[in-house]
């Protein structure tokens, strides 16, 4: 198999940029852009280090983010495995992207830009919920800021419900297939509860 080995042959391939791809990136968050990221409830965290990229998924019961001004996002960490590598990434090197998504919406808005952590206890306590706090959070510089045009959602059918839901490996499956001693059934039953006191 040969590999494309320059950005020549890569232009050759696909020609010039569509005009309008290039024209609708922004550099602060519009009104528009504004009211999209406050509607968005989920987003993929995208970050680059010492032991390579990382991608992670990011979700709230409202806006994922808060809007800090036009050109300042702050992004909650509330605490998970604590793998911390989107974390460490971020300390080691500013750069992030983020996907905001919005359920139904055929549209993705994609954000890049730089970011650093924080544990301040007064951006922490900006996302207090039942009294729970994020441990850190990330104070994210935009950029550049764009919509994705939505062919990859219409071809997926991402929200289509017609499209069917293949049966899926669980949680506890994929965790048995590293740890044979592991009940997997047994592990998907209890995570529901378990999720509960650690969901924020």
């Amino acid at each position: 198999m040969q590999k494309i080995t320059s950005t020549e042959t890569l232009e050759q391939i696909y020609g010039a940029a569509a005009p309008r791809s290039l024209t609708k990136v922004a550099t602060r968050l519009t009104p528009l852009y504004r009211e999209w990221i406050a509607a968005s409830r989920f987003l993929v965290l995208s970050t680059v280090g010492a032991e390579g990229t990382d991608a992670s998924p990011r979700g709230d019961d409202g806006p994922v983010v808060h809007i800090a001004d036009q050109r300042t996002l702050w992004l909650p960490d509330w605490r998970g495995n604590n793998r911390l590598d989107s974390l460490r990434n971020i300390v080691r090197d500013s750069r992030v992207s983020l996907m905001f998504m919005v359920h139904g919406s055929t549209n993705v808005v994609r954000v890049n830009g730089s970011a650093f952590l924080t544990a301040d206890s007064s951006a922490r306590a900006a996302f207090e919920r039942k009294t729970l706090r994020p441990a850190t959070v990330a104070v994210i510089t935009l950029e550049e800021l764009y919509f994705q045009c939505a062919k990859a959602i219409l071809r997926s059918r991402l929200w289509d419900a017609d499209a069917g839901r293949p049966a899926l490996p669980t949680a506890g499956q994929f965790l048995q297939e590293q740890e044979a001693e592991l009940e997997a059934e047994a592990y998907d039953a209890g995570y529901a509860e378990y999720a509960k006191s650690r969901m924020w």
